[in-house]
């Protein structure tokens, strides 16, 4: 039973053969992970970064068929982009860092505030803007945000930009239909990003046995897991305007 279940997964067509896959902030963590098994699944992929560097290590990993330096909150850069970019594109993933504001609300000024809540969705509307047009009907833009459980004087607006974006993307899917709009929310995901935020290794690894310990799952989610979600939602044509929470059961228990 093994070896015929194999065989027959081994024989299966790539489920992506024939695509092309953009990925903004695609240099590492999610964005990385999700280019690597984007092309396993036979797609072209396009990655773009901030870091010149680390986008030609990356590109070499996943044998990407080009690359593009900007930042995703630049939109003129974004435009450039879009404009040189040859048609047609299937499916548009943006993982790329939207810097945030962090602290107690009462000391941001409203320039702070509205930044915070509304930099990722400024950012995703310019994207959407720029890509749709060059976009197959039945592609996807997939948005990556994050969920917070618990607050905390120093979590500030986080929580409140988070939850912008599942009503956000249900209103762009039905603007960029048949081109299809997909929210992934994502827990804590064991990448160099998420890891940054804690004040030592000693932390992070308090952190990581403390998901061990707790979350359902049994273990810590990573951005393998968020890639197979990723690249389900552009496989599966008729998922348009959801949010997946994708937190290894952490809602169950917080």
């Amino acid at each position: 039973m093994t070896t015929a279940t194999a065989n027959v997964s081994a024989a299966r067509e790539p489920r992506l053969l024939g695509q092309t896959v953009v990925v903004i902030g695609g240099s590492a963590g999610i964005g990385l992970e999700t280019a690597r098994l984007a092309r396993g699944e036979g797609s072209e992929v396009v990655i773009t970064g901030r870091n010149p560097e680390r986008l030609e290590q990356a590109a070499r990993e996943v044998s990407a068929r080009s690359t593009a330096v900007f930042d995703a909150d630049d939109a003129p850069g974004v435009k450039r982009f879009f404009d040189e970019l040859p048609a047609p594109i299937d499916h548009v993933l943006i993982s790329a860092y939207t810097r945030r504001s962090s602290g107690p609300m009462l000391q941001s000024t409203p320039e702070e505030v509205g930044q915070g809540i509304g930099r990722r969705v400024t950012q995703v509307v310019e994207i959407a803007r720029n890509a749709a047009p060059k976009m197959r009907p039945g592609g996807t833009l997939l948005l990556t945000g994050g969920t917070q459980r618990q607050f905390d004087r120093q979590a500030g607006i986080t929580g409140a930009a988070f939850a912008a974006l599942p009503p956000f993307t249900a209103a762009l899917a039905l603007e960029l239909a048949p081109v299809r709009v997909n929210l992934i929310q994502a827990g804590f995901v064991d990448t160099a990003l998420a890891t940054s935020y804690f004040a030592d290794e000693e932390a992070v690894e308090a952190r990581r046995a403390e998901l061990r310990a707790t979350l359902p799952i049994g273990r810590v989610v990573g951005p393998a897991d968020v890639a197979a979600l990723a690249v389900h939602l552009m496989i599966n044509t008729a998922i348009t305007g959801a949010t997946y929470d994708i937190d290894g059961g952490q809602h169950l228990v917080a």
